[in-house]
């Protein structure tokens, strides 16, 4: 079984694109969400990829918009529609829900969401919004204690966070081309030098898009461990950090795996998501990233971790 880690609904109808809150919501049909849906899935039957794990458009998670009531009701509604299209589909995508973050906010109703998606709407992670002013970081490190009661609620339901931001409204930072990047290679330098999960030793984190820098600068991050008098990255961050393969080329692949243990490795391809084009050198959509890791000399037994035994790992509440 091929599951993608990592899905965005990016086609979600235009009608729930457009609302604002505090008018009525407007009614979806089922209809018009398979509608909606239905690119995604035929991308999935294309690839050959079994299971998403879907989640709100990352880039319209708007923490940055508004304040914290705002924010909740955008959530709801955001995660109420994943819920949707996964009774539609059970087969073929399980829900990731988003949180109601705001800057400045407590973090208990980013807690009260995450129990009710798990409990309630049957989701098996969230996503964790390290940045939620969008781009200025006035949030404290992932390591600070505020965000404590949510890690204790993550150990507790046994559900991973994936690490990511939404928009960005720095006119220095690009999106998906540096704000993205930016923040998984901070998140994982925060990660670093901190005894975090020492506290939460069953926490664990998905850090997406390769992991950023990570990989490439592999031997700064361990040589930094070493200067900062840390125990090694695999026992120190490793057991409880794990990368995706939303990497849109072969060569960056092929250093993921070289540099990464293929146990931290899952798959993912972030689509219909940040880059949609085809690739002019190969004739093949940038995103199809199971093109990438099908063309790695990988063991059959190593090829199913990453396809499938990793993200079950990951993610215990997979069906």
């Amino acid at each position: 079984m091929i599951i993608d880690c990592h899905g965005h609904f990016t086609t979600a109808p235009d009608a729930h694109a457009a609302w604002t809150v505090g008018s009525p919501y407007p009614r979806i049909s089922d209809s018009a969400l398979q509608a909606s849906v239905e690119g995604q899935l035929r991308l999935m039957r294309e690839r050959g990829v079994d299971l998403t794990l879907f989640s709100p458009r990352a880039s319209a998670m708007g923490h940055h918009l508004g304040d914290e009531t705002r924010s909740t009701a955008w959530t709801r509604a955001c995660n109420d529609l994943i819920h949707r299209v996964v009774r539609l589909y059970p087969d073929r995508f399980a829900g990731v829900g988003q949180l109601p973050q705001s800057p400045g906010a407590p973090i208990a109703g980013s807690v009260r969401e995450l129990r009710r998606c798990v409990k309630e709407l049957g989701f098996v992670g969230c996503n964790l919004n390290p940045d939620p002013s969008g781009g200025h970081w006035t949030s404290p490190p992932l390591t600070d204690h505020y965000w404590y009661p949510l890690y204790e609620a993550l150990q507790e339901l046994d559900v991973p966070a994936m690490v990511h931001v939404s928009a960005v409204t720095n006119p220095n930072f690009h999106a998906t081309g540096s704000h993205y990047l930016n923040a998984d290679t901070t998140a994982f330098m925060q990660l670093l030098p901190a005894g975090l999960f020492q506290d939460f030793p069953g926490l664990r984190f998905v850090i997406p898009h390769g992991g950023g820098a990570v990989p490439y600068h592999w031997g700064r991050f361990r040589g930094l461990a070493d200067m900062l008098g840390r125990p090694p990255l695999a026992e120190s961050v490793m057991r409880n950090v794990f990368f995706d393969t939303c990497v849109y080329h072969q060569a960056g692949i092929t250093l993921l795996f070289d540099v990464i243990d293929v146990d931290n490795i899952l798959f993912g391809s972030e689509m219909i998501g940040a880059v949609r084009g085809v690739d002019p050198h190969t004739g093949h959509h940038f995103d199809d990233t199971r093109r990438y890791v099908d063309a790695l000399p990988l063991s059959d037994a190593d090829r199913l971790k990453v396809y499938e035994l990793n993200a079950r790992r990951v993610y215990p509440r997979l069906p």
